[in-house]
């Protein structure tokens, strides 16, 4: 597998998306997955504040979150399945302002997907949307798909046996995390300027229908379940 990060200029808010993209990709090849950092889809939505204080902006986190509960550092919260902290608003190279998650992240995968796949005429084709997030007792953050469109997000092992000849029970792979974490290794967290990257040769599965809840795992049935009752809802 093979990802190569894009530099570009700075994406300006309510620009257009899928111009500036092109601009910079200037040919997509069969087999290929594109990244777009999910900050240029936001700001291509008009997903900014531009003047807060920390009052405004927890009352944005509540209305982001599926759940919040207030730590030492952030507002640890749920949404769309995921947990992230303060609901995924970044300020972090937004220029003194808000920048918000996109209102519809595999939404906005989708309609990258068809404009590239119909422009190039491609079959096997998929959109990944990064966002960065930090994992429980790990320190640092890694990259996580809070969209994607083109190929399967979950790899299922639970009908093979492994080397040994024993049967999987559990075992699944997160393709779309895993993909995210690596190109965002790539693109970088800071004044690096890339929002954009390519994946070919990646080991996916090409599909022209995303399950947008293929990754998201009830409560009840999480392996840390345990631990999310014993803090219980908190909104």
């Amino acid at each position: 597998m093979k990802i190569q990060a894009i530099k570009t200029r700075i994406f300006k808010p309510a620009e257009k998306l899928l111009p500036f993209i092109e601009s910079y990709v200037s040919a997509i090849q069969e087999k290929t997955i594109l990244v777009v950092t999910s900050k240029i889809v936001a700001l291509s939505e008009g997903r900014i504040v531009k003047k807060f204080n920390e009052k405004t902006k927890l009352a944005i986190i509540k209305r982001e979150s599926d759940f919040i509960l207030p730590t030492k550092f952030v507002y640890l919260t749920i949404k769309d399945g995921v947990i992230m902290a303060n609901a995924g608003i970044d300020e972090s190279n937004a220029n003194g302002q808000i920048i918000l998650l996109p209102k519809d992240s595999f939404k906005a995968a989708n309609e990258i997907r068809n404009y590239f796949r119909k422009k190039y005429q491609l079959k096997n084709f998929g959109v990944l949307l990064t966002d960065s997030r930090c994992l429980p007792l790990r320190a640092g953050i890694v990259g996580v798909a809070l969209g994607y469109a083109g190929f399967k997000g979950l790899k299922d092992y639970r009908r093979r046996r492994d080397i040994f000849n024993r049967p999987f029970k559990y075992s699944r792979v997160d393709v779309a995390d895993s993909l995210a974490t690596a190109a965002v290794l790539c693109m970088g967290e800071g004044d690096e300027k890339q929002p954009l990257a390519v994946i070919t040769d990646a080991p996916v599965q090409y599909t022209n229908r995303t399950n947008k809840h293929e990754l998201k795992i009830d409560i009840r049935e999480d392996l840390y379940g345990p631990m999310f009752k014993a803090i219980g809802k908190k909104k």
